[in-house]
């Protein structure tokens, strides 16, 4: 309306219908950007949601979507899965559940024949068991819990925070100084020294008609208005959510699936990974390919079909039954299909290949009691009893541990022989050679036991806590599980970008030192000592400030437990670093929650793993997390691109048009070409800089600091020198373009009108060729990879398109006339010359110190000496 009264309705209504447009076309853009973004959390969402979990469906377990769970299935549940629907529990052992997200209550809830029912959404706290589906979806009580709950999808990432902190800001300094110009317009135009075109004073005292010094007043207004359009960076939030929507959607096809969106970035600043070994750093590929049985070292396969019959049995016996895992044989015959984890599948195999018939062994005999697989104690057990009435308890788990726990042996005659010294000795040194060969030792024993020492009361026998001691030996197998591909060279980015990998695994020392060896993190024989290398029970046993000074020196921790690992971690954090760890059990959801970025694996990790995670590794691949790194940075990298590329335009027209508003009371950029320049250029930078994939460069530098400034010195030298340049030429052309395009003898109006234009168009221009400097802040060659990016190419192409389309068509929206080639031709060498003045800019050296922290010491300096 301010415009339209000036100007009359005629002329007026283009200025006031073009900034109509040009907001309404920005409000439909952010609109579609967010909605879409919206739609990206609704699918990632989905693919959280979507858990994969075995059934028994016709007597064979088959791997399916949560989402095609029915009722009637049966679902096998392990300690740290998710209860996928409503049901009962058909058969449990030592089985236990947290219900706090139906109940609220932290209390872990045991289950039995007494209270079999089951809740959807809780997770398995202890022990294993089997349920039937009894309810599934939306008819669950979790599926009516959440259908009256809408997820809140609007997380504000500490970046977003910070940077709308920066666009306040320097909104807050554009009204300022928008305010200041106001009243220096408004004291010239009414003390008189504000004139026309032809050299006539605007406002004489007692002479000027109201209606001109009003049409006077509005005029300074509109300058002001506009001043404050230059000023207020409206791209920046929209620049935030490109990058990080754009980011996600890429992370998630390099097989990470972004859970916190502050992952992101915070990735970025990582400086050390916590690694695990098995499935991250190796294939979980594994085999057997070593056993010490009968008192013997076995590597032929051939050999192991040789054993003699009780030692068979009993291995078979114990195998078949202490196991989560199962064996399934279609009926028609062919291969046996095998379930389980890594490490359980493959001592099933190796049974199946010793002669076990799985449903057979299983029938056999009745399970009484169960241990299940504990990562702190490393084993399990389980206690069975015969047909004829004979109790065996069955041990399985990490050599040195079930080894330390036996006091015979079975030999080859199936003797039971008591174990010496020299022969705990050969045991010891065959678990230490195969875990020298990067082989995961897992021993078996066991022991029977008096049926009469077994507690009857069903609730004294779930707490009954299975014999341990005085074992019998039956086997030593040795599983490789090699290194995957590529893993070598994934460490070496990590390092050579200023972030350490450290191993911590479960297993033996000796096994951990020698994949560590393989994957690179240990460089060489020499450094395979402690403090590089050390084993969970010694660091937990150091006092707090111990463990802070040798966290700095560990690469690799073997036999560690998850409470090592979160140790660890308080040790890193404290230190200063910014810690990324990767977790797939339930005990590691600690140091996954404590850990500054939480890595939890897709495949292999239990679903309270996943939910205490930041990111999760479709793929459980160490090249992914290095992946998540480059990703991390490049958000950082393109949102800086973006800031210097959206600070140099606002500095630039800023100062133009608050120099000429002073010196002469009227700007050659008005309103409407700032509002093409400032939402709907900036828009399109922010969609040009923000799909900038992540380059190898980026893995050449170190970590961003936490504290480190969103603009950084480089960014202030590119800057400073491209604003200074478009001003120095622009105000020239402003106060002296008449001349220079030799327009001194046209009409006064139309001049000014083809000077305006020109520094209209050479400003966008300038933009144009900002965008392309922007794209490689500390590199010469800003056209490095451009070709990588089409939608750079595509952008930059559309821009420049509209403009010309501007000038040609839209003039009288924009208050622009057409330029003639010369005109043209000095527009494009204006902004062309900015391109080589940034490779020169870049060989100008800059302080490493930030500039905040260099006047902040310059003026403690000065103080002190005086």
């Amino acid at each position: 309306m301010i415009l339209t009264y000036g100007e009359g309705i005629k002329e007026g209504w283009y200025d006031g219908g073009s900034i109509a447009f040009a907001v309404l076309l920005v409000i439909v853009v952010t609109a579609i950007s967010d909605y879409k973004q919206s739609l990206q959390f609704q699918n990632l969402n989905e693919e959280k949601r979507n858990i994969r979990l075995e059934v028994v469906r016709g007597g064979r377990r088959v791997e399916i979507s949560i989402y095609d769970i029915v009722v009637g299935d049966v679902v096998p549940l392990n300690i740290g899965d998710q209860v996928p629907a409503d049901g009962v529990l058909v058969s449990g052992h030592s089985f236990a559940i947290d219900e706090s997200s139906m109940t609220g209550e932290s209390k872990i809830i045991h289950k039995g024949s007494k209270d079999p029912f089951l809740m959807s959404g809780c997770k398995i706290a202890d022990g294993s068991g089997t349920m039937l589906v009894t309810s599934v979806g939306i008819n669950t009580e979790w599926g009516l819990l959440m259908a009256s709950i809408a997820e809140d999808t609007g997380e504000e990432t500490p970046l977003q925070v910070r940077l709308n902190g920066v666009a306040t800001f320097i909104g807050i300094v554009g009204l300022t100084v928008a305010f200041v110009v106001l009243i220096v317009l408004l004291a010239r135009y009414f003390t008189g020294h504000t004139k026309n075109p032809d050299g006539s004073v605007q406002f004489v005292a007692g002479k000027t008609k109201v209606g001109q010094a009003i049409d006077g007043t509005i005029k300074i207004i509109t300058v002001a208005v506009t001043i404050v359009v230059v000023a207020v960076p409206e791209g920046l939030p929209l620049a935030v959510t490109l990058t990080l929507a754009y980011s996600m959607r890429k992370m998630m096809a390099d097989k990470a699936l972004v859970r916190r969106l502050s992952a992101c970035e915070t990735m970025g600043s990582a400086t050390t990974i916590c690694s695990d070994k098995t499935g991250t750093l190796t294939m979980n590929q594994m085999t057997v390919v070593v056993a010490c049985v009968g008192g013997k070292k076995v590597e032929s396969p051939d050999s192991w079909l040789e054993l003699s019959p009780l030692l068979t049995s009993l291995l078979i016996e114990g195998i078949a039954q202490n196991t989560n895992g199962s064996v399934f044989v279609p009926e028609g015959g062919g291969e046996a299909e095998v379930s389980g984890s890594p490490t359980e599948k493959t001592i099933l195999t190796w049974a199946v290949k010793l002669g076990m018939d799985f449903e057979a062994v299983r029938s056999e005999s009745t399970i009484i009691h169960v241990f299940p697989f504990n990562s702190e104690k490393k084993r399990g057990g389980v206690a069975l009893e015969l047909p004829d009435s004979q109790v065996h308890i069955h041990w399985k788990g990490a050599a040195e541990i079930i080894l330390s726990s036996c006091t015979k042996y079975i030999d080859e005659n199936d003797h039971t022989v008591v174990m010496d010294y020299s022969k705990v000795n050969f045991f010891k040194k065959a678990i230490e050679d195969m875990a020298a060969s990067s082989l995961r030792c897992v021993a078996i024993a066991y022991r029977p036991f008096e049926r009469s020492e077994i507690p009857v009361d069903e609730e004294q026998l779930s707490q009954w806590k299975l014999p341990e001691d005085d074992l019998i030996l039956l086997a030593i197998v040795g599983i490789k599980d090699p290194c995957r591909p590529g893993v070598k060279e994934s460490v070496r980015l990590c390092q050579n970008a200023g972030v350490k990998v450290r191993m911590v695994t479960g297993d033996n020392i000796q096994t951990a030192r020698a994949i560590a060896l393989e994957c690179g993190i240990l460089f060489s024989e020499e450094d395979a000592v402690e403090p590089n290398i050390i084993e969970g029970r010694v660091f937990r046993a150091l006092s707090d400030e111990q463990r802070e000074e040798i966290s700095e020196k560990i690469s690799v921790m073997g036999r560690s437990s998850p409470n090592d690992k979160l140790l660890l971690v308080q040790a890193l954090k404290n230190r200063g670093h910014v810690v990324a760890v990767t977790g797939d059990g339930t005990n590691d959801a600690p140091a996954l929650n404590q850990a500054d970025i939480g890595l939890a694996m897709g495949i292999q990790g239990t679903e309270v793993a996943k939910e205490s995670s930041d990111i999760i590794i479709l793929d459980d691949n160490f090249a992914s997390v290095v992946k998540v790194v480059r990703w991390g940075r490049s958000v950082y990298a393109n949102i800086q691109k973006f800031i210097q590329f959206q600070l140099t335009v606002n500095v630039a027209a800023l100062v133009i048009n608050v120099a000429a508003a002073v010196s002469s009371g009227n700007v050659p950029l008005n309103a409407v070409q700032l509002l093409w320049v400032n939402l709907i250029m900036d828009t399109l930078g922010a969609l040009a800089l923000a799909t900038e994939p992540p380059t190898d460069h980026l893995m050449h530098r170190p970590p961003v600091g936490r504290r480190e400034p969103l603009i950084t010195n480089i960014m202030w030298r590119n800057l400073l020198i491209q604003a200074f340049y478009q001003v120095s030429v622009l105000l020239v052309l402003n106060f002296r373009g008449r001349s220079i395009l030799d327009l001194v003898h046209d009409n006064i109006e139309h001049a000014n009108k083809v000077k305006n234009t020109l520094i209209f168009n050479a400003f966008v221009l300038c933009q144009v060729f900002n965008e392309f400097n922007a794209r490689k802040p500390d590199q010469k060659n800003i056209f490095k990879g451009l070709t990588k990016n089409p939608l750079f190419i595509g952008i930059v192409g559309f821009t420049v398109v509209l403009q010309v389309m501007i000038i040609f068509f839209l003039g009288k929206f924009t208050s622009t006339v057409r330029l003639n080639w010369q005109q043209w031709l000095i527009s494009i060498v204006i902004a062309a010359i900015s391109w080589p003045l940034a490779v020169v800019g870049k060989l100008i050296p800059v302080p490493e110190t930030p500039l905040h922290e260099f006047f902040t010491r310059s003026r403690g300096k000065r103080n002190s000496e005086s």
